[in-house]
């Protein structure tokens, strides 16, 4: 068993040190920047800064050690309002179920909507009538194993899909996690997750392919050749997460949580934060963060989640002794900038 956690933690250690964290000269550098959203309201109101404490289908985003944690099976949906005003959404379903008496298996699928996109050309920039939307979309497989319930470890292997009419690009990411509780009711709790290690990407299709007449036909016949552009390839953007927490305890259900986290972005500015959740009978949860750039606060090499956080969450019981429970979710995170993003999840726990 300490074989099996040593080997995983060593893992980690070795690919953060392969990161080049927390360099802003490599802003915008990287691409499927979707894989750095949170559709899911509890982790999302919290500035998605979890690590040590998330659990069930939204650990498969934050930190998949967490997802062993269920208790038998919990179904989420959730739609995210991007970036108010711009019209984009990210919608999500995830679903985790038990393996065994310690392992948990889940299934994370989340699409990105751009809404409809007027087609332009050169030759009518004001539009030709026509609409697109291109088709981003994420699926997650991932397992999560518990020993002795105070250590969970986990791991995620996630397909990246973009594509726009006749041009398209895919790629894989990995995401691994480590949990640790300790104290008379699992007060203090450690977690550390690395995400989006994967392969570069690169776009490729028949609309990276132009035709142009041969610059030097044979017998004075003029004929077109089609010329295939190769577009360059870029990295996926690589974080890692240390995180840790404390609750503590008004009675028996009651408690206050405080945790605070940093964030290594390969690609952009380093964050830290912190924030609080307070949970009366386990029934209403009350949340809120405020997370910030170190370094320079420029607007130019700045993260979009930055400042305050705040959200909620209401469990309704669905059958006698609280075994089953309907869970409603809603987050609001500050973005500069923009007016902000709205979370709205439903979870079934049984």
């Amino acid at each position: 068993m300490n074989i099996k956690i040593y080997t995983i933690l060593a893992f980690l250690v070795v690919s953060v040190m392969k990161l080049e964290g927390g360099n802003p000269d490599r802003q915008g550098q990287a691409g499927a920047s979707e894989l750095l959203m949170n559709p899911w309201g509890r982790s999302a109101g919290l500035h998605s800064m979890s690590t040590s404490s998330v659990m069930g289908v939204e650990a498969m985003r934050i930190n998949i050690a967490g997802l062993s944690r269920i208790k038998k099976l919990e179904i989420g949906v959730s739609n995210n309002r991007l970036f108010s005003g711009t019209g984009m959404n990210l919608n999500s379903f995830g679903l985790g179920f038990k393996m065994g008496k310690s392992g948990a298996f889940g299934v994370e699928f989340a699409s990105l909507d751009f809404g409809q996109i007027p087609v332009t050309t050169v030759n009518q920039p004001a539009g030709t009538g026509g609409f697109f939307s291109p088709s981003f979309f994420q699926l997650g497989l991932g397992y999560s194993f518990t020993y002795a319930n105070k250590i969970s470890v986990g791991m995620l292997m996630r397909l990246v899909s973009e594509s726009i009419q006749d041009v398209s690009a895919s790629g894989f990411a990995i995401d691994a996690g480590v949990q640790y509780v300790a104290g008379p009711k699992d007060n203090f709790k450690l977690g550390i997750s690395l995400r989006n290690i994967g392969s570069p990407m690169a776009f490729g299709g028949e609309g990276l392919s132009v035709k142009r007449n041969n610059p030097d036909p044979a017998g004075g016949v003029n004929y077109e050749l089609t010329y295939d552009a190769r577009a360059a390839s870029f990295e996926l953007p690589s974080m890692l997460n240390l995180g840790v927490s404390y609750d503590f305890y008004i009675g028996e259900e009651n408690y206050i949580r405080g945790l605070t986290n940093f964030t290594s972005n390969a690609f952009s500015r380093d964050q830290i934060g912190a924030g609080l959740e307070f949970s009366f009978q386990s029934l209403v949860v009350l949340r809120a963060a405020y997370k910030y750039d170190l370094g320079s606060t420029d607007l130019e090499t700045s993260n979009i989640y930055t400042g305050f956080s705040a959200g909620g969450s209401v469990e309704v019981p669905i059958s006698k002794g609280g075994a089953n429970n309907l869970g409603i979710d809603y987050a609001f995170r500050s973005t500069n900038p923009f007016k902000g993003t709205h979370n709205f999840t439903l979870r079934f726990s049984f």
